[in-house]
């Protein structure tokens, strides 16, 4: 164990796979909530549509288990808290960060960390857990094909140091959505992300679409005005 905020338990790794697969099956064998793991190398990260996350040491390879009191079609919703928390955690190290729909964070345009989450339904077909997978680029930037990317500006923070500002962040925007509900975590997410009218391409299931950015749907979903009108994205890759 090592140090986390109050109620967390925080196991840190030399190596592992994947931080992922570990809070998974920590998560299937009914380990408490408000578990997190990270791992100071990893040599099977992976990140959104399978794609591989290199995981050179010094940067943050971490996952958490929550077990919210939830219906699973408030998953995404829950997919914005974490990026809003992420957000909150890291800019006061880097001014500047801007979400990207619905969870990844930019720097001067290039990406420097991201999210992966997964989810499991209960019989009752809520929510069983929660997971997130986070990767932050804190001290190097390993290049993604096709894609810029970025690492906070100097001095780096440790992964241990940015583990716990990120615990406590997903903390106190899980207070907030208890007590004022998902509306604050979406006008949040809204003051981090994209500007209104920013123009972006979505590779989304049913095919490719490019519009401006119209905001957030109330349950979350990306609002894209194409040429041909308003189109609501419930998943897909955005490319700014």
């Amino acid at each position: 164990m090592s140090a986390a905020p109050a109620g967390w338990r925080l196991l840190v790794h030399d190596q592992l796979p994947s931080t992922a697969d570990l809070i998974r099956r920590c998560a299937e064998d009914g380990a408490d909530e408000r578990l997190a793991v990270l791992a100071r190398r990893q040599t099977a990260g992976r990140g959104t549509r399978g794609r591989a996350w290199e995981s050179p040491p010094g940067n943050l390879y971490l996952s958490v288990l929550l077990r919210p009191h939830a219906a699973a079609r408030e998953a995404p919703q829950w997919s914005l808290l974490a990026a809003v928390a992420l957000h909150a955690a890291l800019s006061p190290a880097a001014p500047g960060l801007v979400l990207k729909w619905p969870n990844d964070l930019l720097l001067g345009g290039a990406k420097c960390a991201g999210i992966l989450s997964e989810a499991s339904l209960a019989p009752s077909g809520g929510l069983d857990w929660l997971s997130f997978g986070i990767g932050v680029n804190l001290a190097f930037a390993p290049e993604v094909p096709g894609r810029p990317t970025a690492a906070l500006p100097p001095p780096a923070l440790a992964p241990e140091v940015a583990a716990a500002a990120i615990m406590a962040s997903i903390d106190h925007w899980r207070t907030i959505q208890e007590e004022q509900g998902f509306a604050a975590i979406r006008a949040a997410w809204l003051e981090r992300g994209h500007p209104p009218g920013t123009a972006l391409s979505v590779t989304a299931p049913s095919g490719l679409l490019a519009g401006h950015f119209d905001g957030l749907d109330e349950g979350g979903a990306l609002r894209l005005r194409t040429a041909l009108g308003m189109e609501t994205i419930t998943a897909g890759d955005v490319h700014p």
